[in-house]
């Protein structure tokens, strides 16, 4: 970039460019938000059949191409700040270089070179030192060099034109490789020409996250920086003192950062993770789909099968050593798309029979993977639940455990009168894979515990007013373990807790889960081997666990049977469950207390 060009360049103009750009995202984020709140619920409502679902289904499609829009306006806004910022820093440099030029009585000419006039001391032969012009250096050897010999010399205008000239020199060094590393990414912003969100179109916009993000790093870091390590509470602070602009930059930038803050609002993490959700499924659609392309042909061959013991032959087509390795890495490819599907169709089941909007509260297909999947607004929600799976669980098979709280909302939410109730399924840790092989150990419990502490301290600092929700804790299986280990190494921040299953929660009695007395409830089905199994790892002293007597908890009746029926619609254990949410566990039935005289004639 030569001098004229940055002495008429106005950065100022980016900016007010990126402020359009912001304004056309927050337009399609509303449009978004009427479509998935406003539209297809009321459509679904009024509207029935076959055809109204595949309406429904098309018009959800113009939502997300409203999302795409969103991010990558919010995207080229921060890339066009980020640019401006840059320019803006060059041209100060500049711009004081020239003052600081007028001022000491120096020409600056068209190429960066400064003139110097005659000045200084005479000699003893009566001659004033001669002026001169230098040219600016940005190598700091020979820059050093220069003004060395700038000092050697008897006109003190040579080293102040020196300084001028470095300076310019730095800035116009600085603007030109802001301009050279920021076009090629904006123009790799630009979408395709056509009307189809494809998984490469997404897949595009992951790539230009991380450039954005990566190039934009000057500016990024002088935004107001988030707290390191910070407490939910600090969290909450920081995000309120951003301003629209520094919050649409951290969103556009570090989705992923800012979807696990704990502390932030339900809907800002909502936004971050959706974003996080499209990106990571195109990436992984597009590789499937390449993938997909290279399935080996035969897949199968022909073979004889011979039956050793009658002798009988008949010919059977069996896989291909060739296609068995591609299929065990097609399975792999497939498993997070599963769980990623999944969650996009419980946004997509918004309004189906009352069903309210889903926010994603965090998200990630890291390993296993996480998610944290939330039925209504917990921010707003008068009563709120969160449930803990337990082993096995992982994104792809994400789907199972929203269900289970989609039917806890549901029944809740009837017996809410009128309340607003938020159901919300925490996959937040890394669950044991294997029954057998990893539930055994206790580590799994105590790494995700502060996780899961931080999410319910997360609650209260995003919460939107001054009333409380009331608060209930609902855990399977190893999820029961982690709340034990969250409650025996901290604040489990809750009002109830409902342990279903239970291998034993690491303490030894119900007073020691962090809730008021009386509030802790355990369900235990026939036919459920696990907490009995369990025990002698999870159990307290003694190996107690929940379904103990002694340990003190309120045991719920139960009407499934097996390890994992507690959220069937068509048992009454859910609708117990659900009176506990909405605060009515006085109305639950329990099991009569064993009889310590039973025994006695």
């Amino acid at each position: 970039m030569d001098l004229a060009t940055l002495k008429a360049l106005k950065p100022a103009e980016y900016s007010e460019a990126a402020d359009g750009y912001r304004t056309t995202a927050k337009m399609a984020s509303a449009a978004k938000d009427d479509i998935e709140h406003r539209i297809t619920v009321a459509m679904r409502t009024h509207l029935k059949g076959t055809a109204a679902e595949e309406a429904v289904g098309q018009v959800a499609l113009v939502g997300r191409n409203f999302h795409y829009i969103q991010t990558q306006c919010g995207l080229i806004g921060t890339a066009l700040e980020a640019f401006s910022y840059e320019l803006e820093a060059a041209k100060r440099k500049l711009d004081t270089a020239l003052a600081h030029a007028r001022t000491a009585g120096l020409t600056v000419n068209p190429d960066g070179s400064v003139t110097y006039p005659a000045g200084g001391e005479k000699s003893e032969d009566g001659k004033t030192p001669p002026g001169g012009t230098v040219n600016g250096l940005t190598d700091g050897t020979a820059s050093a060099v220069g003004r060395q010999a700038a000092n050697f010399d008897p006109n003190p205008k040579h080293r102040l034109a020196q300084d001028c000239a470095d300076l310019i020199a730095s800035a116009l060094k600085d603007a030109t490789e802001a301009d050279e590393k920021w076009a090629p990414k904006l123009r790799a912003l630009k979408a395709d020409d056509d009307l189809t969100v494809s998984a490469e179109d997404w897949a595009d916009t992951s790539s230009d996250t991380k450039g954005v993000s990566t190039a934009g790093g000057e500016y990024l870091n002088s935004l107001p920086r988030p707290p390191k390590d910070g407490s939910p509470g600090e969290n909450a602070t920081w995000w309120r003192g951003l301003s629209e602009e520094q919050r649409w930059s951290y969103l556009a930038a570090y989705a992923g950062t800012i979807g696990w803050m704990d502390g932030l609002p339900a809907d800002v993490r909502d936004e971050a993770n959706r974003t996080v959700l499209a990106e990571t499924h195109g990436v992984a659609q597009a590789e499937l789909n390449s993938w997909m392309a290279k399935e080996p042909k035969p897949a199968y061959i022909e073979r004889e099968i011979i039956n050793a013991q009658t002798g009988e032959r008949w010919t059977a087509k069996v896989p291909t050593e060739e296609w068995r390795a591609w299929n065990e890495r097609h399975q792999e490819l497939k498993k997070p798309i599963d769980g990623m599907t999944a969650i996009q169709s419980r946004f997509d089941a918004a309004g189906k029979n009352g069903l309210p909007e889903a926010y994603l509260l965090g998200f990630s297909a890291e390993k296993d993977g996480r998610a944290i999947v939330a039925n209504g607004n917990p921010d707003t929600a008068d009563h709120t639940a969160v449930y803990v799976p337990g082993t096995e669980s992982d994104l792809a098979g994400i789907g199972g455990d929203m269900d289970r709280m989609v039917n806890v909302w549901r029944k809740a939410n009837d017996e809410a009168d009128g309340g607003s109730v938020s159901t919300i399924t925490w996959l937040g840790y890394d669950a044991p894979d294997s029954v057998a092989k990893d539930a055994p150990f206790e580590h799994y419990a105590y790494d995700g515990a502060p996780a899961f502490r931080n999410f319910m301290d997360g609650l209260d600092a995003s919460r939107v007013g001054d009333t409380p929700s009331h608060t209930t804790v609902i855990a399977h299986s190893y999820g029961t373990t982690l709340v034990g280990a969250a409650a025996e190494t901290g604040r489990l921040n809750a009002d109830d807790v409902i342990l279903a299953g239970s291998p034993g929660v690491k303490v030894s009695s119900a007073d020691e889960l962090d809730v008021p007395a009386g509030h802790v409830w355990n369900v235990e089905a026939d036919g459920d081997v696990v907490p009995d199994i369990g025990r002698w790892g999870h159990g307290g002293d003694g190996f107690v666990i929940p379904s103990d007597p002694g340990f003190g908890a309120n045991q719920m009746t139960v009407d499934s049977e097996g390890h994992s029926d507690y959220w069937k619609q068509d048992k009454q254990i859910l609708e117990h469950q659900a009176l506990v949410v909405v605060g009515k566990g006085d109305d639950v039935p329990l099991n009569p207390p064993p009889n310590p005289w039973a025994h006695v004639k």
